[in-house]
């Protein structure tokens, strides 16, 4: 069986190749999707549906885009990863936990201790919290390997 895991969260650093590669040198058997994580690409979403010179509706346009195929890739997934990184808010990230959440999919926070207060209602609903790319590997590796 092939499991679909989707990648949720900050884009800034490499945590989904490192995770990705964990996997894959484990041999396991893992399908992953994520959103769009080109920065300018995602942002620039819904300007084929025309020029929109306020930066509010340029955004909003490109939020309504973009969901179109995160909420499908959610709904389809069997796991969820929601990262939640150092140098930004990722309001995203805990969109798609409480979309999860919503949806009974179950997932994985993976963050640094020093934000467990902020997303304490997050990591409530998740089934499990990870500090590093390293121990979702593991997770994950558990998950497909044991009988």
């Amino acid at each position: 069986m092939t499991w679909n895991v989707y990648l949720s969260g900050e884009i800034h650093t490499d945590w989904r190749e490192q995770i990705i590669q964990g996997c894959q040198a484990r041999d396991l058997k893992i399908m992953f999707t994520s959103a769009v994580t080109d920065h300018d690409s995602s942002d620039a979403a819904g300007d084929v549906l025309g020029k929109e010179n306020n930066g509010f509706w340029r955004d909003h346009l490109s939020a309504k885009v973009n969901a179109i195929r995160i909420q499908n890739l959610i709904k389809q997934c069997d796991l969820a990863i929601i990262r939640f990184g150092e140098q930004y808010k990722q309001w995203n990230a805990a969109f798609d936990a409480g979309f999860c959440a919503a949806l009974n999919k179950p997932y994985i926070t993976l963050h640094s201790e020093d934000i467990v207060h902020p997303l304490k209602e997050v990591d409530a609903s998740a089934n499990a919290w990870a500090t590093s790319p390293a121990q979702v590997v593991e997770i994950l590796d558990y998950l497909l390997t044991q009988k």
